[in-house]
């Protein structure tokens, strides 16, 4: 928390009422007859303003609030939630709740976690930085923003328009074990995308930078400029014949094959035999060469949290060390479907760090030689289950290591568990964009269908 800026002046409500709602939904839960429940009371509110061909498209602002409940009859579980934080509301809420779970079948894993994974000491991750712009200042930024974009590129002549957005929240958590914390966040976001080309020819890309703290983001002229460079790059772009080639994903997109890999291997997809990943803890699912950690305690990081969605203490973990998998991503539900413990991830995973190589960009390219960057993926043709991989895709064709040219309706397909093995390096370009960092991706070999 910055002590500066005193949260009450920003959001509705005041941290401290947060904490007792939470608190009185506790008592009274028990008091109803719950033999265990958890809570959480948010408050929050955004604002985003979209300017195209520099008149202004949309502002949008909005807050929010609400308070959730779980409640335990023994391993009977219920859960409700409302909006309306009036006493007579927090009681009703409870009482829905405890109403569901005396009808639901009892579930052996169900309940909260295990008193001593609960986490006793909360760090400051500095998760929160105000922006103080108001709509004319978001207005001027996102025209800036745009302007830049049509300034890098004279074949820059239409645009999706450009959007600066504030988001600011805080939480608080309880369970009847006695853990209580909470603390408030901000997400913030400048984002452009324009039109290049005319007719059967046009093409379209955008740029994004996002922070918690503003001062963090990209300029707003960077934001366009980038834009702009991506866009026109794509003017032209040919089709290629079907061959299997070496495939890079740049760095944007090569963080969704990481997403692939957290689904396989989270509780959920694990105990419902559902992943492509199955009983492959201890052995070897990447390139000896690659290393993933997760990473919950990283200053100003997008996922840092020093306790999960359950008030478990998050950890810093390898999840790969060496290309053998390390760990799984598990809540307290999944780890006891699978005899296990929490790894302090309900919710998801944290800062998940790729580690990277010695190359950037251009030096992956002249390592690859011959094959095809891919910059944008199409569809969603991804089997969880047994891990085929069939995507859409966009990108450039290269050859001798240089960029020949732009290709497009393509269609890149492989398997991810093959995928994942046949990594032969990861970049230094790493982009932050999110909870899951990682350069750009060379995999040695997939099938590109194309004509």
């Amino acid at each position: 928390m910055n002590p500066k800026i005193p949260t009450e002046s920003r959001f509705s409500h005041s941290a401290d009422t947060l904490r007792q709602l939470a608190q009185d939904l506790i008592q009274y839960a028990r008091k109803q007859g719950a033999s265990a429940c958890a809570a959480e009371v948010s408050d929050g509110f955004g604002q985003a303003v979209s300017v195209r061909q520099g008149e202004v498209e949309t502002i949008e602002y909005n807050r929010d609030k609400g308070l959730g409940i779980t409640v335990y009859i023994g391993q009977q579980r219920g859960s409700a939630s409302t909006s309306d934080f009036s006493p007579q509301a927090v009681r009703d809420t409870v009482d829905a709740a405890l109403n569901i779970a005396r009808y639901t079948a009892s579930d052996d894993c169900a309940g909260l976690p295990d008193a001593d994974m609960l986490a006793s000491e909360f760090p400051d991750l500095d998760l929160y930085h105000p922006w103080m712009i108001d709509v004319d200042g978001a207005i001027a930024l996102a025209r800036e923003c745009e302007q830049a974009a049509f300034a890098a590129d004279k074949r820059i002549n239409n645009s999706e328009g450009a959007t600066v957005n504030v988001h600011e929240a805080q939480f608080v958590y309880a369970n009847s074990l006695g853990f209580v914390g909470g603390y408030p966040t901000s997400r913030h976001s400048l984002s452009c995308a324009v039109i290049a080309g005319k007719d059967s020819s046009m093409q379209r890309d955008y740029w994004y930078g996002e922070a918690r703290d503003p001062a963090d983001l990209l300029s707003a002229g960077e934001v366009g400029r980038i834009a702009a460079e991506r866009t026109v790059r794509r003017l032209d772009g040919r089709k290629l014949a079907t061959m299997q080639v070496p495939v890079l994903f740049e760095a944007p997109i090569a963080a969704s094959l990481i997403g692939h890999f957290v689904g396989a291997v989270s509780g959920g997809s694990l105990y419902r035999k559902s992943s492509f990943l199955l009983d492959q803890l201890g052995k070897q699912v990447f390139s000896s060469h690659i290393h993933i950690d997760d990473v919950p305690d990283i200053r100003k990081g997008l996922a840092s949290s020093a306790f999960d969605d359950e008030g478990v203490k998050t950890q810093r973990r390898a999840i790969v060390e060496g290309g053998v998998l390390q760990g799984y991503f598990l809540g307290s539900y999944a780890a006891r479907k699978l005899g296990m413990r929490s790894t302090g991830n309900a919710g998801g995973n944290h800062n998940l760090i790729v580690q990277p190589g010695d190359l950037d960009l251009a030096g992956l390219l002249q390592k690859m030689g011959r094959g095809l960057l891919v910059t944008e993926l199409l569809g969603h043709g991804v089997n969880s289950v047994t891990g085929d991989y069939s995507r859409g895709a966009a990108g450039f064709w290269v050859e001798n290591g240089v960029i020949q040219y732009p290709v497009e309706e393509i269609t890149i397909a492989g398997n991810l568990k093959d995928m994942y093995k046949q990594i032969l390096a990861v970049g230094n370009d790493v982009l932050v964009q999110g909870s899951r960092q990682c350069g750009s991706i060379l995999i040695e070999n997939m099938m590109v269908a194309g004509q």
